[in-house]
């Protein structure tokens, strides 16, 4: 892939010879990937928690394991929803939006969607008495490097369009 002169990021799907790979071209690969395999593994994990419901596991079920229940719906549906965030992180790239600080941007969307859905999913399956398990501490890291990363890219939309 190389950048194309209007930002945009060009694979040379045109049979032309893409040249060397653009960092930006390297990003956006790196968020597809992130992205689909975030949503294939929480997609899995929302698969899993209906068929403990299914079976009426009681690990799963019991009326004293709500925090449980809790905990493992969030990490479920914060992961599907960073893989989301990833392809549209992605996406944006690829129109030629990106924030200028691309490389701090692609970190905190990374750190985002390990740590913010594992906190839950940690927290979640080791309880005490009604609170959490101590990988809880993971999700206000992530969820604080979600909005940087949201940040930077919307602060990059206030720019006029591409090529411009």
């Amino acid at each position: 892939m190389s950048d194309g002169s209007d930002g945009s990021v060009r694979d040379g799907s045109d049979g032309t010879n893409p040249g060397p790979r653009s960092p930006a071209a390297e990003i956006v690969d790196r968020h597809l990937r992130i992205g689909w395999w975030a949503l294939l593994v929480y997609l899995t994990l929302g698969l899993g928690l209906e068929a403990l419901n299914g079976f009426k596991i009681g690990w799963y079920l019991d009326v004293d394991q709500e925090l449980r229940r809790s905990m493992l719906r969030l990490a479920h549906a914060h992961g599907a929803l960073l893989g989301l965030c990833n392809l549209a992180f992605a996406s944006t790239l690829r129109g030629g939006r990106g924030p200028a600080r691309i490389g701090l941007a692609s970190s905190c969307f990374v750190l985002a969607t390990i740590l913010l859905p594992a906190g839950f999913l940690l927290g979640g399956l080791v309880t005490y008495d009604g609170d959490p398990g101590l990988g809880i501490v993971l999700t206000p890291i992530g969820a604080l490097a979600l909005v940087i990363g949201v940040a930077l890219v919307a602060r990059s939309t206030l720019r006029g369009p591409p090529g411009r």
